[in-house]
C-alpha cells in the first residue's frame, strides 16, 4: 500500500482528525448566476461560479439525505458531489462566498471534503501527459462492501468507516483495478510484501483485501476494541506515510461515522486522474493496458 491511487485526487475529507458532519442541512442557496452547463456524456459539469456551485451543492445535499432517493438518482446526486467539490478545490477563493451562501452546517460539510481534496492533490505535485494503463469496473455494492468493512471492525477493532476511508482513497471502493507505480494491488493497494505477510486469499478480492488492510491497520495502532486509546493516525501512517494521506481518509471515516448518508453518497463517487491537461474522468469501461497521452477530447 502506498497510497497507489493518489493521482485520482479524491475530494472528501479534511485537515483535522476532529472534524463532525453536521446534521442535513435544509438552508437554500440563492439561484445562480452563472447556470452550469450542461452534463456531457453522463459526466455532470460545475457550475462556473461560487453561486452556482453553492447552489449545486444544496441541491446534491438534498437528494442524499432523501430516504426515498432512487439508486439512480443518488448515484447522479454523488457524481455532481464529487465534481462541484474538485472545482471548489482549485478554486480556493470561492470559499467564503460557498460558505455563506450553503449555510453553517452544510458550509463544515463541505469545508471538510475540500480541505480532504486540497490534501491529496498536494500529492500529485507532477501531473502526468498520459492516462494510466488501469481497467475500470463497477464497484460491488454498497450493502456487500459495508458487509465486509463491518467483518473487519469485529475481527480485528478497526472501525469500519476507517476500511471504507481507505478503499475509497485508494481505488474508489475497487473500481481501479491496475498496478501502481510503486508495484501495489488490489483494491486496498498492498505491496506484495505487506500481503504475503498480512494477507490471505486473493488480493484482488474486495473481501480479502480489506480483511488484510483490517490485520495490518491493526497491528499498527488501529485496533479500538480494547477501551484504551486507538491510535488511528500512527496506522493509517504505516499505510501511506504521509500526513496528508492521514488526514484525508481519517476525515472520509469521521463524515461517515457522524452522517450515515455519507457512506453510500462516498460509493457513488467516480474515477478522475488528473493530467496536465486537468481532470479526466475515466468512466466504467474504461481499459487501457498502456499508458498513453492525454489529449483535449479525454476532458470531455
Amino acid at each position: 500500500m502506498d497510497g497507489a491511487i493518489a493521482s485520482t485526487t479524491s475530494t472528501t475529507a479534511t485537515t483535522s482528525s476532529s472534524v463532525t458532519t453536521a446534521e442535513p442541512t435544509t438552508t437554500e442557496a440563492p439561484a445562480t448566476t452563472t447556470p452550469a452547463p450542461p452534463a456531457v456524456e453522463g459526466r455532470p459539469v460545475a457550475a462556473g461560479d461560487p453561486a452556482g456551485l453553492a447552489a449545486q451543492l444544496v441541491e446534491v445535499d438534498a437528494a442524499i439525505h432523501d430516504p426515498g432517493v432512487s439508486p439512480s438518482a443518488l448515484a447522479a446526486a454523488a457524481h455532481l458531489q464529487q465534481v462541484a467539490l474538485r472545482t471548489l478545490v482549485d478554486n480556493p477563493a470561492w470559499d467564503a462566498e460557498v460558505a455563506e451562501r450553503v449555510g453553517p452546517d452544510l458550509a463544515r460539510v463541505v469545508a471538510a471534503n475540500v480541505g480532504a481534496g486540497r490534501e491529496l492533490r498536494q500529492l500529485v505535485r507532477n501531473p502526468k501527459p498520459t492516462l494510466p494503463a488501469w481497467r475500470i469496473v463497477e464497484p460491488a455494492p454498497a450493502a456487500e462492501l459495508r458487509g465486509y468493512y463491518e467483518a473487519g471492525e469485529a475481527e480485528f477493532g478497526v472501525p469500519w468507516q476507517y476500511l471504507a476511508g481507505v478503499h475509497l482513497t485508494e481505488t474508489r471502493m475497487g473500481r481501479i483495478r491496475g498496478v501502481s507505480t510503486a508495484g501495489a494491488l488490489g483494491p486496498m493497494q498492498f505491496i506484495p510484501a505487506t500481503w504475503a505477510a498480512f494477507g490471505e486469499g486473493d488480493i484482488e478480492s474486495n473481501r480479502d483485501a480489506i480483511r488484510a488492510a483490517a490485520r495490518y491497520l491493526a497491528s499498527n495502532g488501529g485496533d479500538c476494541r480494547t477501551g484504551a486509546p486507538c491510535d488511528l493516525a500512527n496506522a493509517l501512517f504505516r499505510y501511506n506515510p504521509t500526513p496528508r494521506y492521514v488526514n484525508a481518509v481519517t476525515a472520509y471515516a469521521e463524515q461517515m461515522r457522524a452522517d450515515e448518508a455519507a457512506y453510500p453518497a462516498y460509493h457513488g463517487w467516480q474515477v478522475y486522474y488528473l493530467t496536465t491537461l486537468g481532470d479526466v474522468w475515466l468512466p466504467v469501461g474504461y481499459e487501457s493496458t498502456e499508458e498513453r497521452p492525454v489529449t483535449e477530447s479525454d476532458l470531455v
